[in-house]
This record gives structure tokens, sequence and C-alpha cells, in this order.
């Protein structure tokens, strides 16, 4: 399996390398990452990663848009969104997390279906699509090939659920547990929604 890591200016740190902690954990994942222009992508942290173009995407398998700081703009760039809306109808799954579902509800996918983002940005979220049906208390949903999860460590629960879903759950309680992480089993509940 392959995952596509989207990456843009001021992305979230570990909305990024929480889950590719995870991903990478699991036999035959292969890690790639892109942005619109590639080359070296940062943020706040002063995460240096470099990226290929995203028009050079080898494989459809996952799509992994993360969110942070950097969506507030992103949302308005029209040809970064038009690169994610092609390579989302293109790919087996996608997943989004935090604000990263603005960016993905930005391209109409989301349209009709359930989905979920950041708590303490929820209206924002919520003001780039009203066809999306938000989930406010869930910790991470799955509609159909879409995976979205709330904020920040939320996706590291929400890449523990899409491997227990495909690879079983006994591997995805083994990479918990090497991990060292307490995994949120259930994706209904987000003790941060409130």
């Amino acid at each position: 399996m392959n995952i596509n890591v989207i990456l843009f200016p001021d992305f979230e740190t570990l909305d990024v390398f929480g889950p590719v902690e995870v991903f990478g954990k699991v036999d035959k994942c292969t890690l790639e990452y892109y942005s619109l222009e590639g080359g070296i992508i940062s943020n706040k942290d002063r995460i240096r990663i470099e990226t290929q173009k995203i028009d050079n995407t080898k494989t459809d398998d996952v799509l992994f848009i993360p969110g942070g700081g950097g969506t507030r703009k992103e949302v308005d760039n029209i040809e970064f969104l038009n690169q994610i809306k092609s390579l989302a109808e293109k790919s087996l799954y996608v997943l989004t997390v935090c604000t990263g579902s603005a960016l993905l509800a930005r391209t109409g996918l989301l349209d009709g279906k359930k989905a979920t983002s950041n708590k303490r940005a929820f209206d924002w979220v919520k003001s780039n699509s009203d066809k999306v049906n938000w989930i406010q208390q869930a910790r991470w949903v799955v509609d159909g090939k879409y995976y979205t999860s709330s904020g920040v460590s939320a996706g590291i629960d929400m890449a523990l659920g899409f491997v227990s879903d495909f690879k079983g759950k006994e591997i995805a309680e083994e990479i918990a547990f090497r991990i060292e992480y307490n995994w949120q089993r259930d994706k209904n509940h987000d003790d941060f929604w409130k």
C-alpha cells in the first residue's frame, strides 16, 4: 500500500507525523510526500520536508491530507484544490486529519457525506461547505472511502482505525503498543467535542 501525503506551508506537525509513525510500522506500506510545486515545505515548528510535485504521484492507493494553519490560505487555492480533487477521485481511500477536511470539503467530494474535523476550528471548517453532514462529537468518521478525523492527535487514532480495518485489529493493537500509545478505539467519541 502506498500513502501519498499532501503537504503545504504551515501544515500541523502531529497531523502528519502521528499517522506516519503508525503507517510506517505496516509491512509493505510506503510513504511519499507531495506539494503543489514540489521542493521544501516547512511549518511553524521549523519542520522542513522535501516533497515531489503533486502531479507526479505514482500510485493511487491512499491520499492523506493533514490540517494546520496553512489550510486557511489553501482553501482559496483553486489550483491546489483541483489537484486534491483529481487525486482523491483516483485514490482508493482518502484520509484527512484536523482542518484537512476543509480542503477536501471545498472540492465537493464530501457533499452528502459524513465527516468531522478539529473541534476548536469546527465552525470555520463547516463554513467551507454546508453540503457535508458534519459530525462534531466523533473522534473520526468513515463514509465510504473517506476517513476524516478530529484535531491533531485524533489522526493517530484514525490511522490505527484504518490499519485495523484493512490489516486487522491485532496489527493495529501491536502498533499502538509498540509506540506506547493509548488508542481511542471508539471513533464515535471525542472528549474534546464539548
